[in-house]
């Protein structure tokens, strides 16, 4: 049974890449694919990837692609019962007494994305949430985020983090630049042993990522199923990566930035503003600046006070991109444009 189902899963995660993989820019594409194939292939992060097996997989894959991009995503058959693929608290629930955890949802309101790994562990909160930590990846898509936050679950992802990290270093390694990227890794023995390294870092930044998706739920308490209505209507524009930045921010205004000065995490703040994206840089200028007489001074004082201010500030520009959209009076995506130029922080 469980065999099946990874071939399934994994079969449907092939659909969503068929359907999804040419909306990255080529760059990222070519980075995303060189990894996937290292994970198909379960390959250490410190080997040397070959040319010619790379070339021929990534030339077979692409044409497996074009058979499935018009195909139906299968259903799952889970302890003989046939389920939706969508339906993961239902597939969760009899994958639980097997040591499994299943995703799927939509990534970016409109690509499709699963995933099956080992379940490494299930809390579930006082404040309603279930939190699944999981580990070794049985089946998943070309793209695989860290965490993810389907209605009142989080799912955190041990091994997709390590990958993502490993990424991370591979693109600072082409330039070595003296930057919040260098800080963070310095803290890790990335020349060395890099396996266990990249171990480290990811066990001690996954509760980085559970503070950020907590951010990003009572996020969408504040903002409603208003804002997911929002992002489908500006989809692929720039409204749609202003929005999502506005609403990173307020997520982690409210919980990240403060869990990681308050509790002296100077390694994951470097790691933080290492990787915030150009969008996010873009809008929050005043961050950057915070950072830098942080990393003269040491004193936390004023990222503190900026985080409280930040709070503030985000949601209330979030809200505003929620009353433009319920008002429907116009160019929604050129009046969200608008609205976050005009609410640089």
């Amino acid at each position: 049974m469980i065999e099946t189902l990874v071939q399934t899963v994994q079969h449907n995660c092939n659909i969503a890449d068929a359907r999804h993989g040419g909306e990255y820019t080529m760059c990222t594409y070519l980075m995303k694919m060189r990894e996937f194939y290292r994970w198909e292939q379960r390959l250490e992060f410190n080997e040397r990837l070959p040319k010619e097996a790379l070339g021929d997989w990534l030339a077979e894959r692409e044409s497996s692609w074009l058979d499935l991009e018009e195909a139906d995503f299968l259903p799952l058959e889970v302890c003989g019962e046939t389920l939706d693929p969508f339906a993961d608290e239902m597939v969760n629930a009899l994958l639980r007494p097997h040591g499994l955890v299943y995703s799927a949802g939509l990534e970016g309101c409109a690509r499709a994305q699963f995933y099956l790994a080992e379940l490494e562990s299930e809390e579930r909160q006082s404040d309603g949430l279930t939190l699944r930590v999981s580990g070794r990846e049985l089946a998943r898509g070309l793209s695989a985020p860290a965490a993810m936050t389907r209605e009142h679950s989080i799912y955190l992802r041990r091994e997709a983090l390590r990958r993502q990290l490993w990424e991370r270093y591979e693109i600072w390694r082409w330039s070595s630049a003296k930057n919040a990227l260098a800080e963070a890794y310095a803290c890790y023995d990335m020349q060395g042993d890099v396996e266990a390294a990249l171990s480290l870092m990811a066990d001690k930044e996954l509760e980085t990522v559970r503070q950020h998706e907590m951010g990003e739920y009572l996020a969408g308490e504040i903002v409603g199923d208003d804002w997911n209505r929002m992002l489908m209507e500006v989809n692929h524009s720039p409204a749609e990566l202003m929005a999502r930045a506005v609403r990173d921010h307020l997520a982690d205004c409210t919980m990240t930035l403060p869990y990681l000065l308050n509790n002296a995490r100077s390694d994951s703040i470097h790691l933080f503003i290492g990787s915030l994206s150009g969008m996010r840089k873009q809008i929050f200028p005043a961050l950057q600046g915070a950072y830098e007489r942080w990393v003269n001074s040491g004193g936390s004082d004023e990222l503190l006070q900026l985080a409280q201010q930040g709070e503030q500030h985000w949601q209330g520009v979030a809200l505003q991109l929620c009353d433009c959209y319920r008002q429907g009076d116009g160019d929604c995506a050129t009046q969200i444009v608008r609205i976050v130029e005009q609410n640089h922080l």
